[in-house]
């Protein structure tokens, strides 16, 4: 691997892998589009389109998820954006503007789950669905967009760990990335004579976490018990993953002045809880005190829609 990269080139030292003049743009004429933009919307489509799948899968009106598509994405981008301006919110005060400026980077997928959920809440309820049901097909859709998604984090070359020497350990030139995202651990390893930074791809831990979880989930579809179960499974192994990820990432958002990553301490909370909540429906489902797949009858509109 050459010492002097180029600057659009990212490497995989350990696995033999570079990769020359990785683009950050289309360009078409004097019109550009970012990659990032463009995964994004690939990874909400394929997202959408999968859960439409499931939901035809298991017995639901697939249309039923493209309809409330639109308003997903719109509230999820907010959602996403709002939660990382707040926990970011240092870098933006004195530059307002720079809110609206999405083809930096800085979306919180924490943000956008908050907002998915809340907004299939609405969505639900408007039309007499069954909420848990929903929720649990919207789960495989979700779990795909983020699979999809965090490869806009690299063509973006953000979303990276400390320094590392292990196996994936990936090698991006420094001027590529951003003054704030280096930190200390990076800085003492970068070698006279070199221009790169050598880092862990947690965006691509992150990816094959989720991949992982996909794939349970479709194991696990006609083996759960109640609707919800799905949702909570999602929630608990995707907190696990998502915190100690976490904990090696050097553009992680505090909880104020703490010191305490915020989505490290959201994922280890949410984890916990949808344990305990997903214990505490099984055992009344042993005692026979709990209703398994509580039925709502879907209304005719949605029926021939």
């Amino acid at each position: 691997m050459p010492d002097i990269m180029g600057t659009m080139d990212i490497a995989f030292p350990h696995l033999g892998i570079y990769l020359k003049d990785v683009p950050k743009i289309i360009q078409i004429g004097s019109f550009t589009i970012a990659w990032y933009g463009v995964i994004l919307a690939a990874s909400m489509l394929l997202g959408i389109a999968l859960a439409a799948k499931v939901g035809k899968m298991t017995g639901q009106n697939p249309d039923v998820y493209w309809d409330v598509s639109v308003e997903m994405i719109i509230f999820c981008i907010l959602g996403s954006r709002t939660y990382y301006v707040i926990f970011f919110w240092d870098s933006y005060k004195d530059n307002l503007i720079q809110i609206f400026n999405l083809r930096g980077g800085g979306l919180a997928i924490y943000g956008g789950v908050i907002a998915g959920v809340l907004t299939l809440c609405l969505y639900s309820r408007r039309k007499k669905l069954n909420l848990y049901q929903v929720l649990d097909t919207a789960a495989y859709g979700l779990v795909l967009g983020q699979i999809i998604g965090r490869f806009a984090n690299f063509m973006n070359r953000e979303v990276f760990g400390r320094y590392t020497d292990s196996l994936f350990a990936m090698r991006i030139p420094a001027v590529m990335v951003r003054e704030r995202d280096i930190d200390e651990t990076i800085r003492a390893h970068m070698a006279a004579g070199t221009n790169y930074i050598q880092v862990h791809p947690t965006f691509l831990y992150e990816s094959l976490w989720n991949l992982g979880l996909l794939i349970l989930l479709f194991f696990l579809m006609k083996r759960k018990r109640f609707h919800g179960e799905i949702t909570l499974i999602y929630f608990f192994v995707y907190g696990i993953g998502r915190a100690w990820i976490e904990a090696i990432r050097t553009d992680q958002l505090y909880i104020g002045h703490t010191g305490i990553p915020v989505s490290l301490a959201l994922g280890l909370t949410m984890a916990a809880a949808s344990f305990l909540i997903w214990l505490f429906c099984i055992i009344r489902i042993k005692k026979g005190e709990f209703v398994p797949f509580p039925s709502t009858k879907e209304p005719e509109e949605n029926k021939n829609s």
